[in-house]
């Protein structure tokens, strides 16, 4: 063994150059060659740890420090061996060489089994194709969800067009009580009317016969505030209520929905509870839940409307948490199992042929849903029927409208003011325009929205009093073109109905919306307002 060493770094050897006679052009050729091919070696492992530090997410990437390590081992052979032209340092070289060996070894042993995956990695003609079917999906996928964006709006657009429907049957059938009803408050104010012409000069009576007259008139505005509720256009919106409020201030509809022949019992509702909701919404579902007790009580009966607080875990659909339960309870007769079974199903009815859309208890139950509530029904043949509507008790308190201080508004003077008043309606503009001008203001008048834009456009006046509903151009249209055309007049617009659509398009700091009918100081008190803005 120690001969064996001793050979490798004996220094007897002839160097290598002497094998070739020391031939000048043997010599160099051998150099030039062998230090193109080092240069060549080192330069390669160079670029492969390059690609490999910039690309970690190559697949065998590991592969590529082998090759790096061999070549570089290689690179320091073809040094050898223009070392060892002058200097006989064959051990050395015998070392580098056995050092290349075991690296092209380990290279080669690891290669090998690598083969298989290389070759099944994919082609770039492969790879185009998989591109060319994932963009085909993708388009697929993009189509499809348009498509889904499409029914999405169509179902919000059917919903909404539902509700409406349902909104404008709850007003129909309450039209005979309602009739009823304004046929009496008729019959208030034009009889006061006919007292006050029939003897104008007693004051006293005078006084008392108007106040009559204008309290009829308050109880026709409620009234017909509670069917526009129902029947207009507008944005639903949850916002924090006072349950004991809401069905308080209904109770004369539900009544009027069982009469004549049931009666309505209101528990008393603990007034510090507050819910999460439409108010709309909700009185529409007990408006429904009140004609469905009618038709199931045909010989009478009582409809029972109370509520309860609960927590916790209060129904298998619903989170634990605090709720309000609101219970509407008749003596009807009832349902069975099978009928309530389906009795939230849309279109589901036990009624005859015209006499209901079997979407009362679907709208109901739907409005629950979307306010985080839930519906339950108990109900049974001979003992009535139960709907528990569960809502969410609200954090916030409900918002309060500022009452106006009705002892500021005595006196409002409107001295000298110019004011242009369009209403088609010659009764109503000649009372406004009475009111105005006993508050001082110069009134000038127009019949219709084409001949209040020209009004404005020649008088320059300093408010303009638009009615909304009127033919050929309303309100809010005759509002637009004046803003488009860069005339900045305040509007007061007075209607007895629009939509929240239309009242949206000419919302801004200096347009206000008062609501049919109205009192005299009520008008004053918004016109004095815009004219200060």
């Amino acid at each position: 063994m120690q001969s064996l060493l001793g050979a490798f770094w004996n220094g007897n050897y002839a160097p290598h150059g002497y094998c070739l006679l020391w031939h000048p052009g043997l010599v160099w050729t051998h150099v030039l060659a062998d230090s193109i091919i080092a240069m060549a070696y080192f330069s390669i492992p160079l670029a492969l740890v390059s690609l490999v530090r910039r690309r970690p997410d190559l697949e065998f990437g590991w592969v590529f420090w082998s090759f790096a390590i061999f070549i570089l081992a290689c690179g320091c052979t073809h040094l050898m061996a223009i070392w060892t032209l002058w200097q006989p340092v064959y051990g050395l070289e015998a070392m580098v060489k056995v050092v290349t060996a075991i690296a092209s070894i380990v290279t080669a042993v690891l290669l090998w089994p690598l083969l298989p995956k290389a070759i099944a990695l994919p082609s770039p003609g492969r790879l185009q194709a998989a591109n060319a079917e994932l963009a085909a999906l993708i388009a697929e996928r993009d189509a499809a969800l348009a498509e889904l964006r499409g029914q999405i709006d169509q179902r919000k657009q059917a919903e909404a067009a539902l509700l409406q429907s349902q909104k404008l049957e709850a007003v129909g059938q309450l039209t005979g009580g309602i009739a009823h009803d304004f046929n009496n408050l008729l019959q208030a104010v034009a009889g006061n009317l006919e007292l006050i012409a029939r003897k104008p000069g007693d004051a006293d009576r005078v006084v008392r016969w108007s106040a009559s007259a204008l309290d009829a008139v308050e109880r026709g505005r409620s009234l017909t505030g509670q069917l526009l509720a129902f029947s207009r256009h507008q944005r639903l919106d949850m916002t924090s209520v006072r349950i004991g409020e809401l069905v308080s201030g209904m109770r004369d509809l539900v009544e009027r929905a069982v009469a004549p022949l049931s009666q309505v019992q209101v528990r008393p509702i603990d007034p510090s509870w507050n819910v999460e909701v439409d108010p709309l919404q909700l009185e529409l579902v007990i408006l429904n839940l009140a004609f469905n007790a009618r038709d199931a009580m045909p010989n009478g009966g009582i409809l029972t409307v109370s509520a309860e607080r609960h927590s916790g875990p209060v129904a298998p659909d619903l989170p634990a948490g605090d709720y309000v339960v609101l219970t509407v309870a008749d003596t009807g007769i009832g349902m069975d199992e099978e009928t309530m079974a389906r009795a939230v199903e849309p279109f589901f009815t036990t009624k005859g042929v015209g006499k209901g859309t079997g979407m009362g208890l679907a709208m109901a139950f739907g409005v629950m849903r979307q306010s985080g509530g839930a519906l339950e029904i108990d109900s049974a043949p001979g003992r009535g029927t139960t709907v528990k509507l569960y809502l969410r008790l609200a954090t916030a308190e409900p918002p309060r409208a500022v009452p106006y201080d009705d002892a500021a508004d005595q006196r409002i003077d409107l001295t000298g003011r110019r004011i242009v008043l369009v209403d088609d309606d010659t009764h109503v503009r000649a009372t406004l325009a009475e009111i105005l001008a006993q508050a001082g203001a110069v009134v000038i008048e127009a019949a219709s929205g084409a001949e209040g834009i020209d009004m404005v456009r020649r008088e320059r006046p300093e408010l303009l009093v638009i009615d909304f509903a009127m033919p050929g151009m309303n309100g809010a249209e005759v509002a637009e073109l004046l803003r488009s055309e860069r005339i900045r007049v305040p509007v007061l617009v007075v209607t007895g109905f629009a939509t929240s659509a239309s009242l949206d398009a000419i919302a801004g700091p200096h347009v206000d919306v008062l609501k049919k009918p109205f009192e005299s100081q009520q008008f004053l008190r918004r016109v004095r307002d815009l004219l200060g803005r």
